[in-house]
């Protein structure tokens, strides 16, 4: 069974490798980069706002990877958003 996770471990992991957290500006939209979710006790949603979401998924899924979260690419239901589901095993 999945152990308990935060937002703030998943932002620290990004972070420490140098990602930068997306931004809204009403005026210019998305600004770039991740944005984490709590989803439940047991898992963490990460999109990417802005352009290059298939690029910056792919960054943070080998950095999360590397320190030991379990991580698995997921379309949001209808063809919406791409998103990661991130575990602690």
């Amino acid at each position: 069974m999945p152990r308990v996770i935060r937002v703030r471990g998943v932002e620290t992991v990004l972070a420490a490798d140098g990602c930068e957290p997306s931004e809204y500006d009403p005026q210019c939209g998305w600004e770039p980069g991740y944005r984490a979710v709590q989803a439940g006790r047991r898992q963490v949603n990460v999109f990417h706002d802005g352009p290059g979401e298939e690029g910056g998924l792919e960054q943070y899924t080998a950095e999360l990877r590397a320190t030991g979260f379990h991580v698995v690419a997921d379309q949001m239901p209808g063809g919406g958003r791409r998103r990661l589901h991130v575990t602690r095993p």
